[in-house]
């Protein structure tokens, strides 16, 4: 008994403070491309024009290298460990974002974006997999929420390195942070939960086919990633497109998407870092996500038609809408624990990309309809479905606050 760890000694052990300085880097590099946009490519010679598709269809690159590499790394997180998908992962994109720095052109610029979003995509499912696994299950919600809402702020990190030096240097910032990273994870241990899985005779780990064979578990895999939605809704909608919105409100003052995302990450990492002690205290995953997206909805409405008139007051907006979406973390972790050791990590890695990934229908959709019923209502439309979908998803998903996380899928 005079061995054991306090809660503090657990939240400041190896595996939360490393996975919570790997989402920081993690994020940084995330969203360095949205903010270094219009200077990288206008130092590349693109017209407007140019910046507009070219920069929508490297993004999309990027968006495609998340999707891929989600599927890969959450795989190779349960056959070979958590760790190997932190090292693997982080090496894969530190190199990508140097190489970044170096581009000439926009081909290159999108093969090396495409291999840093497989490189993005393990590092959040592997951190909070390890983390979740490493810690008691009354201090899973908060330490994963430490992890977030210290990683989040990447995005200010970001925002501010572009700000104060050339998008090139931020790149190479953005790469270096990696590479001291990888110094750090030197010290941490694989999880327990998976170690002791080499007891099992036979056990098939990271089987992706296995959220398909079974209808329950399909079903189950299907509303983790529903209970995500509003959150690329906020971020891939409203304040990547706050500059439309702006004008459609008839606001003075050009508005800045890249102050937006900014603002919208300060209150994500926030909320982040509260969610978890608010579920801590309701002793509930599902109601603690269900108030952050009540009031992500309430922030919803009024920033479409609640007469926002100025430019402050639209990236105050922001700010609320993130906090709002602050439930990143929690979502993560009950994708997490909802489902056995052997596809833990396949589940934790592949459902929050793609949720991102989702953000490509969400701005199709959304385009299609601005013709028709201008930009307000055209975003309006889609964050109905978000909604709904997300409602009716935590609502019917089985609560884990305090499931034992140590137990494996049949096949």
């Amino acid at each position: 008994m005079g061995n054991e760890k306090t809660a503090i000694q657990y939240l400041l052990g190896a595996p939360v403070i490393v996975a919570a300085l790997g989402y920081f880097v993690d994020i940084y590099d995330l969203l360095l491309f949205g903010i270094v946009r219009i200077p990288s490519l206008t130092d590349l010679g693109l017209d407007e024009q140019g910046l507009s598709t070219q920069g929508a269809s490297i993004l999309n690159w990027q968006m495609c290298g998340l999707l891929l590499g989600g599927v890969a790394w959450g795989v190779l997180g349960d056959k070979k460990g958590r760790l190997s998908v932190l090292f693997g992962s982080i090496i894969t994109y530190s190199i990508a974002n140097f190489a970044c720095g170096f581009v000439q052109d926009v081909t290159t610029y999108k093969l090396f974006r495409f291999v840093a979003g497989i490189g993005l995509a393990g590092e959040l499912g592997a951190g909070i997999t390890l983390v979740s696994e490493s810690l008691p299950k009354k201090l899973r919600a908060i330490g994963t929420s430490v992890v977030a809402g210290v990683g989040l702020l990447g995005a200010v990190a970001a925002y501010f390195t572009v700000e104060l030096f050339s998008w090139r240097y931020a790149y190479f910032a953005g790469g270096g942070l990696g590479l001291l990273l990888l110094i750090l994870r030197i010290g941490v241990f694989e999880s327990g939960l998976y170690k002791s899985m080499k007891d099992f005779d036979g056990l098939k780990k990271g089987n992706l086919a296995s959220f398909f064979t079974n209808k329950d578990r399909l079903k189950l895999y299907l509303k983790c990633i529903g209970i995500g939605l509003p959150t690329w809704y906020v971020i891939g909608i409203l304040t990547t497109f706050s500059n439309e919105f702006g004008q459609a409100m008839d606001i003075d003052e050009q508005i800045k998407p890249g102050l937006s995302v900014m603002w919208c990450y300060v209150g994500l990492a926030a909320g982040d870092f509260l969610s978890g002690f608010i579920s801590y205290y309701l002793a509930s995953r599902r109601r603690a996500i269900a108030l952050f997206m009540l009031f992500t909805l309430v922030g919803s409405v009024i920033y479409l038609y609640g007469g926002v008139q100025s430019a402050n007051g639209l990236y105050i907006m922001c700010g609320w809408l993130g906090f709002g979406i602050g439930y990143w973390a929690m979502f993560v972790t009950i994708a997490a624990e909802q489902f056995g050791t052997n596809i833990r990590a396949t589940a934790a890695t592949t459902i929050p990309n793609i949720v991102r990934g989702t953000v490509i229908g969400m701005t199709t959709l959304y385009a299609f309809l601005k013709p028709v019923v201008f930009e307000l209502h055209a975003a309006a439309i889609v964050g109905l479905i978000c909604f709904a979908i997300g409602f009716y998803c935590i609502n019917t998903v089985p609560e884990t606050h305090n499931k034992d996380l140590n137990f494996i899928e049949p096949e």
